[in-house]
């Protein structure tokens, strides 16, 4: 894909970002575009950074560490967001480089990402990522156990949560996810909801999003992964 390819995908969803909010009453200015750029080289990011996109998705600690940096030299205002899974040794690598992780899970993360905060003095700001498929292969915090992790965050760990993110099974509606998510959310008071990627971020918006994750619909097809 092309600069101008990145560029128009870009404008073309924060078009269809727009139409949703209007389509659902909602306001387009509560909904943030995370531009997920996982895999794709720091060319390939910079002519959306220089159209003006600034919050942006990473899958892998060392893949991001390696080429943001120098991207933030020149774009200083940048949001960085850790969307894919984050094992409990990288938590100092990632309190240190993310400005928001959507993917806490377990209480061994969450010790290892207090203690990083307290040792740096930096506070990403944090998600629990809900596993609302009950998926064996995938993160997240099962639906049930929800309730008991949020208060564990809070008491046990001293950590301020500020949302959910889920990822639906690739074979279901999304639909029923997003709205258990949403529910779950309001349930604790969150107001943050990360849900909704390329295909499916539509239906998202409807059902709460906060945050939507879109790659290929901006990046096109991915390269082959980076290694973590």
């Amino acid at each position: 894909m092309s600069e101008n390819d990145a560029v128009e995908g870009l404008k073309q969803v924060q078009e269809s970002i727009r139409r949703a909010a209007s389509d659902y009453d909602r306001d387009p200015s509560s909904i943030t575009l995370v531009a997920v750029s996982k895999t794709f080289p720091a060319e390939a990011i910079e002519p959306v950074l220089a159209a003006g996109q600034r919050v942006f998705g990473e899958n892998y600690v060392q893949e991001a560490k390696a080429k943001w940096p120098l991207l933030r030299e020149r774009y200083p205002d940048v949001e960085l967001h850790m969307i894919g899974p984050l094992q409990s040794n990288k938590a100092k690598e990632a309190v240190e480089l993310f400005d928001v992780i959507h993917t806490l899970d377990r209480p061994s993360l969450a010790e290892a990402l207090a203690k990083e905060i307290a040792r740096q003095g930096r506070k990403p700001r944090l998600l629990v990522q809900v596993n609302t498929g009950e998926e064996p292969q995938k993160g997240g915090v099962i639906p049930t156990e929800v309730d008991a992790f949020l208060e564990a965050c809070s008491t046990t760990y001293g950590l301020e949560i500020e949302g959910l993110m889920c990822i639906p099974p690739a074979e279901d509606p999304p639909s029923p996810h997003f709205a258990l998510l949403n529910t779950i959310a309001g349930r604790h008071g969150l107001k943050v909801l990360s849900m909704g990627m390329s295909a499916d971020f539509d239906a998202a918006i409807q059902l709460g999003a906060t945050h939507v994750r879109v790659g290929s619909a901006i990046f096109g097809a991915r390269p082959r992964p980076a290694k973590a």
